[in-house]
């Protein structure tokens, strides 16, 4: 399978050319899904990796979130912090996002062997890029923090061919309708090819009328790892709930473009100088404290790869 660039949004989210994922013939043996999991993903869309990080890892990135955000987790006065910047994609905005990219324990996740083998497992070959994203804290969406959610695609589902890519959230904590999270459409990704002849030529390719079907909820405990089609529309799920909180760290892969010297350079500037990702839905840390406070992170000889330090090829 082939994969050219097709005028990526931003680094995190490059859509990429080729066989749908859903019509992959496999060629590697699953690693971490279940054949059960693959006719799952291959006909809704998604997927659920149940222990994908450690609970000690868990609880690690918990104590990191509420700190980064400067938040008390047993003082609700501290919860309702606005975003330190808008985000250039509206809708994002009191969403929870928590604008660290780099931090250790982020790359810890990004290199669990787990996590990389069930990417392998979905894209049927080794040779991934991680990408670098950041975390979400959500609190009760109330008061100076509303948030009524949303559901759409970061890819742009005109083009012809449909673009092909995955994204991915861990979630940080047991999730329900009310906390929050992930809400997708798996009935319009299964029967997208003869929905979309029903729509008006001039339908926002990124926004997609629901009218019909059931936009749901997927519960997840902490440290399930969900990776979805980036084909399936999805969102984020306001928080109504009174006192508890959504924690997640979104964490994707897709196939390495080593050749590509301008995206390459970009990922290495991104975890050297601890900064965000260029793009319009990374508006960075104004206090900069990945960079003043916390410093680069370690990585192991996956994680090299990962990145693009290392190449697949060893060359």
């Amino acid at each position: 399978m082939r994969e050219t660039m097709k005028g990526p949004d931003h680094e995190g989210n490059q859509a990429l050319s080729g066989v749908q994922l859903k019509d992959i013939e496999k060629t590697l043996p699953l690693r971490v899904l279940s054949e059960e999991d693959w006719e799952h993903w291959t006909t809704w869309g998604y997927v659920i990796v149940h222990d994908a990080i450690p609970p000690d890892h868990v609880e690690r990135l918990k104590a990191f979130l509420w700190e980064f955000q400067e938040m008390d987790p047993n003082d609700m006065s501290t919860w309702s912090a606005t975003d330190r910047r808008a985000h250039g994609m509206a809708e994002l905005n009191n969403s929870g996002m928590v604008e660290v990219y780099n931090h250790q324990l982020l790359w810890d996740t990004r290199q669990s062997p787990r996590v990389y083998n069930a990417y392998v497992d979905i894209w049927d070959r080794e040779d991934l890029w991680v990408t670098i994203d950041r975390a979400n804290l959500n609190t009760p969406n109330r008061d100076g923090r509303k948030f009524g959610g949303f559901i759409h695609w970061d890819v742009d589902t005109s083009q012809d061919p449909l673009p092909v890519n995955v994204q991915g959230v861990l979630s940080l904590v047991d999730t329900d309708a009310e906390v929050g999270g992930l809400q997708c459409v798996p009935e319009l990704f299964r029967t997208f090819d003869e929905w979309v002849k029903t729509q008006p030529a001039d339908r926002d390719p990124f926004r997609p009328d629901t009218t019909g079907f059931e936009v749901q909820f997927i519960p997840l405990r902490a440290g399930d790892l969900i990776i979805w089609n980036s084909l399936q529309a999805h969102g984020i799920r306001p928080n109504t709930s009174k006192n508890r909180v959504r924690m997640a760290q979104y964490v994707s892969m897709y196939p390495a473009s080593e050749d590509n010297e301008n995206i390459l350079r970009q990922r290495i500037h991104s975890w050297r100088e601890c900064e965000p990702p260029k793009g319009i839905a990374f508006p960075g840390d104004p206090r900069e404290l990945e960079k003043k406070v916390y410093g680069r992170a370690e990585l192991t000889d996956l994680g090299k790869r990962l990145l693009g330090l290392e190449r697949w090829n060893g060359a």
